[in-house]
């Protein structure tokens, strides 16, 4: 069969590959049943669900025509870079690294930290917008986690709470 979309086909690929990890991965789990679900329940089924909807994808692109192929075009490495740069960076923040001597600076310091340099991986880089969106996501975040969850994660930084 000749591929009639490139994107869809890649798209539906990757979304395979991530599913088979997930399910592959949630063997290692007790899995459970429907009634009484073990902790590798919910991965397992979001890996075939991610699969099922990646066969879907791949199909469609190897049967529905486009005009031109929609070919693959260049990598956007800058935004790639920005993206996956504010994740590491919300991570380090958020547990720091002790081995290395770098300490947790807690929640609020890693959600500010990522929607700034998550932003920069677009065209405009507004400020002000950014700080206002930081700052809703970090009370949200602050409300629904530690408040209503009750989880148990440095908040602040470790040199401010001691």
């Amino acid at each position: 069969m000749k591929i009639k979309s490139q994107k869809d086909f890649f798209s539906g690929v990757v979304y395979c590959v991530v599913g088979g990890a997930f399910a592959i991965g949630a063997t290692n789990y007790t899995l459970g049943e429907g009634a009484r679900m073990g902790p590798g329940y919910f991965p397992m089924m979001l890996g075939i669900l991610l699969s099922i909807i990646g066969a879907a994808v791949i199909f469609g692109s190897l049967v529905v025509e486009t005009v031109d192929g929609e070919k693959i075009g260049k990598i956007a490495w800058k935004p790639l870079g920005f993206i996956i740069g504010a994740n590491v960076a919300f991570g380090l923040l958020l547990g720091g690294l002790p081995k290395f001597g770098i300490p947790a600076m807690g929640l609020i310091a890693g959600i500010y930290a990522l929607v700034f340099i998550a932003s920069m991986a677009g065209d405009h880089f507004r400020p002000k917008e950014v700080a206002i969106l930081a700052t809703v996501l970090a009370v949200f975040s602050y409300v629904a986690f530690v408040w209503l969850l009750k989880l148990q994660f440095p908040v602040w930084p470790s040199f401010i709470t001691g």
